[in-house]
């Protein structure tokens, strides 16, 4: 009975966490373009754009001090030309009321560019799934268990 049990919360989970569901917490999202300027432009993860929202650039040789700081037009929108001096990776903030992101921008002769803004790797996605498989398989083994009597 309790094998039963098991065996039908483990699939209840495992197609609880298949099925594709929207987050209705507000996000942010940048993205950029990488030119002799780089583009940006933020929006909240519904779509509507970041007006009046306050950027801070940070270059690649000091990552703690403010290299650039600024706020976006109504569409959410600003540029800037980095110092190409400094190659590697340049970092943007993004904040408006407690809402906001960073992305990474690869500027540079051996830079990568990528117009993502994070997220997780297909091999970090994998990897998070088979663990969540592995504690559900070892929980519900855990409690299918008979209890020995002394």
């Amino acid at each position: 009975m309790k094998w039963k049990f098991a065996a039908s919360f483990l699939f209840l989970l495992v197609i609880a966490l298949c099925l594709p569901g929207t987050a209705l917490a507000h996000g942010a999202k940048i993205e950029y373009t990488v030119d002799v300027t780089i583009e940006l432009l933020a929006a909240y993860d519904n779509g509507e754009p970041m007006a009046g929202a306050q950027f801070v650039v940070y270059a690649p040789d000091d990552p703690s001090t403010p290299w650039l700081t600024g706020v976006c037009d109504d569409e959410g929108r600003f540029s800037f030309i980095p110092d190409t001096t400094k190659p590697g990776i340049w970092d943007v903030q993004v904040r408006q009321a407690g809402h906001g992101d960073i992305v990474h921008i690869p500027v540079g002769e051996d830079a990568a560019v990528s117009g993502s803004t994070g997220g997780y790797t297909s091999l970090q996605i994998v990897l998070m799934a088979l663990c969540v498989v592995w504690g559900s398989v070892g929980t519900a083994l855990y409690f299918s268990r008979r209890k020995r009597r002394a």
